[in-house]
């Protein structure tokens, strides 16, 4: 068994799904997986201020 990968343009796909779907169903199987977009992720994150925030070392240990 071999495997073949295609990318298919929207416009087309129909038509390319139509002709694949023409062979026995035994000796082909389609795995049809749809690609998301390459857009990156953006990071979303929260701001702490801590600018008047002091760190008190016996407080911290006593938790």
């Amino acid at each position: 068994m071999q495997v073949l990968k295609l990318e298919v343009h929207d416009a087309i796909f129909d038509k390319v799904i139509s002709f694949l779907k023409n062979f026995p169903q035994n000796q082909v199987k389609l795995d049809i997986e749809k690609q998301t977009s390459n857009k990156p992720k953006k990071l979303k994150s929260i701001s702490l201020r801590t600018k008047d925030f002091r760190f008190d070392r016996d407080e911290a240990n006593a938790r």
